[in-house]
């Protein structure tokens, strides 16, 4: 075999090497950010989920809603979300406000679901965005405390 074709299968080597090495840093970036939209209880101090004693990530008091029914933003209308979700409470004392505020946190979500097409809601992102928006919409009628975090417990689209 002459140089030139073992210097050109070389190179070749080391190319294929830096795009496959390339390819996987990107891909090890993308799904650590992916953990950190999907997963916003994480704890930025520490680094880690907010943990009891025995190693179990620690949720708050919950106030269950009612599903939630709307079509979807998409044209022609032929597409509907079902979402039921569980809402957990900075404090267990928000739950008194939340019933009373029950028709007006319904129509905050009710919106903002409704608002929503296909294509933003069918990944994670889309879905953990939503989220983020709804508990923005929520916590903006609360006056006594805030939403910590949203469960989604049902989430159909048809």
């Amino acid at each position: 075999m002459s140089n030139k074709v073992l210097i050109i299968i070389i190179i070749f080597s080391l190319l294929i090497t830096c795009g496959l090495g390339g390819g996987l840093f990107l891909m090890w970036n993308k799904m650590s950010s992916l953990d950190k939209t999907l997963r916003p209880d994480i704890n930025e101090e520490t680094g880690g989920a907010e943990e009891s004693e025995n190693g179990v990530a620690e949720i708050g008091a919950t106030y269950s809603l009612d599903s939630f029914i709307t079509n979807t933003a998409d044209p022609g209308g032929n597409r509907y979300l079902r979402v039921t979700m569980d809402l957990e409470l900075e404090h267990e004392e928000l739950a008194a406000e939340l019933e009373q505020r029950s028709p007006q946190i319904r129509d905050s979500i009710l919106m903002v679901l409704s608002a929503k097409s296909l294509q933003d809601i069918q990944n994670p992102e889309g879905k953990a965005e939503l989220r983020q928006e709804i508990m923005t919409s929520v916590n903006g009628l609360l006056g006594k405390g805030k939403i910590a975090n949203i469960y989604f417990t049902e989430f159909v689209v048809q």
